[in-house]
């Protein structure tokens, strides 16, 4: 049976661990952080013996997913030594945001109006920025996600506000990205992920307030603050815009993020480390689909 390691033990672990089991692919869990990790030394204590956590790296076949901290993901990479289903440059990619539009704009397809503002700037700078929307806008970090830091700005004064707050953390010298986008807010938009398994569409959920978060002024659909993904079936339009999306970055396994309006879909964020739900969300073949992107990478080691 081939191994696949994951390093993360929350939702998509528990959930894929049965029906990749059911395909030939066992799933084990490698721990990437908040932890000690050897880094060189062929043993524990220098003198010989084995080193307390070689076990758990060892008879690995392939990775799903490089491990989210990029520091600690290069010790476990060289540890594990297996081919990833998303590598490090496919994760590094998806999170810059500014990034994936940049790219997904270049060759036609349909992103919300983006500003990247790269600290530190006068206030002018960020004035002129807005000065090509209407509002509200939105502000968000470049590189975070979940929805972390994400935030509306209906005038300049609440624009330049919540840019004080970006510039306390970025003026701190070890913050690696100093970056954050000023971006269109679409009203009304509802809010779809789309999963790609190897080029092609495989299922989408729609994320959703309930009354009282739309009442109480909410708008952010994150499913980590409290939105309910909802799976659905999108039309060929979403579809292959997902598809190509997922073409441009050159990401086997991705999320794409799509915000849809009477008038307009586009692709807002793309995760390459996306969860997996429920398999009733996703198209019947999901699995069979997706044990068959493990099998060949690590085929193709």
């Amino acid at each position: 049976m081939l191994r696949l390691a994951m390093t993360t033990d929350a939702e998509t672990f528990e959930r894929v661990r049965g029906p990749l089991a059911d395909r030939g692919v066992d799933v084990g869990h490698v721990r990437a952080k908040e932890r000690s990790l050897r880094v060189s030394g062929g043993d524990a204590e220098g003198d010989g013996s084995p080193a307390a956590d070689a076990d758990e790296f060892d008879g690995f076949d392939v990775g799903l997913v490089y491990p989210t901290r990029l520091m600690e993901g290069a010790v476990v990479d060289e540890r594990l030594g297996v081919p990833w289903v998303n590598g490090r440059d496919a994760v590094v990619t998806s999170r810059n945001k500014a990034g994936v539009l940049a790219t997904l704009d270049a060759v036609g397809l349909p992103t919300p109006r983006t500003t990247l503002v790269s600290n530190p700037v006068d206030e002018s700078v960020v004035v002129d920025a807005v000065s090509e929307f209407s509002y509200p806008v939105v502000v968000k970090p470049n590189s975070a996600t979940r929805g972390v830091g994400v935030a509306a700005a209906t005038d300049l004064d609440s624009l330049l506000g919540v840019v004080d707050y970006l510039n306390l953390i970025h003026d701190y010298r070890a913050t690696g990205d100093k970056s954050f986008l000023i971006q269109e807010y679409l009203p009304d938009a509802r809010d779809y992920r789309a999963m790609v398994v190897d080029g092609a569409y495989a299922g989408a959920v729609r994320r959703e307030l309930d009354a009282d978060a739309l009442a109480a002024g909410r708008w952010k659909h994150n499913v980590h603050r409290g939105a309910t993904a909802r799976g659905v079936d999108l039309d060929p339009e979403a579809r292959e815009l997902a598809e190509r999306a997922a073409a441009a970055l050159g990401i086997d396994y991705l999320g794409v993020d799509l915000l849809a309006t009477d008038d307009r879909l586009v692709v807002n964020e793309t995760n390459a480390r996306p969860t997996v739900d429920a398999a009733t969300k996703y198209e019947e073949d999901f699995y069979d689909r997706f044990a068959a992107l493990v099998r060949r990478t690590a085929e193709n080691e």
